[in-house]
């Protein structure tokens, strides 16, 4: 049996504006700012690292979080979590050049 599904990543980020972004989740569109993308980023590099995974998965699998100055809280479990960052990370890798 041969299935074609379109298949979309659960967490997505985008460029809004030069300093507008929007963060989809499963079920929130979230606009963000940039300072705003970078506390985001701060506080998941921060639950993505190897101990702090353990320690979500020995206590409760999952997490919750303050987004965008508080105005927001997600839930995320760990595939979610984990998917965030490899999200977030893959948006501050490429290096786009303002000038060219």
């Amino acid at each position: 049996m041969n299935v074609n599904a379109l298949v979309e990543p659960a967490i997505q980020l985008q460029e809004i504006t030069f300093c507008k972004y929007q963060l989809t989740t499963v079920n929130k569109n979230i606009v963000l700012t940039f300072p705003q993308l970078l506390q985001l980023r701060t506080n998941i590099n921060k639950l993505g690292t190897h101990d702090s995974v353990c320690d979500i998965i020995d206590n409760d699998n999952f997490v919750l979080l303050f987004v965008a100055d508080k105005q927001h809280l997600i839930y995320l479990d760990i595939p979610q979590l984990l998917s965030l960052k490899n999200t977030i990370d893959s948006f501050f890798s490429p290096f786009k050049s303002v000038l060219f």
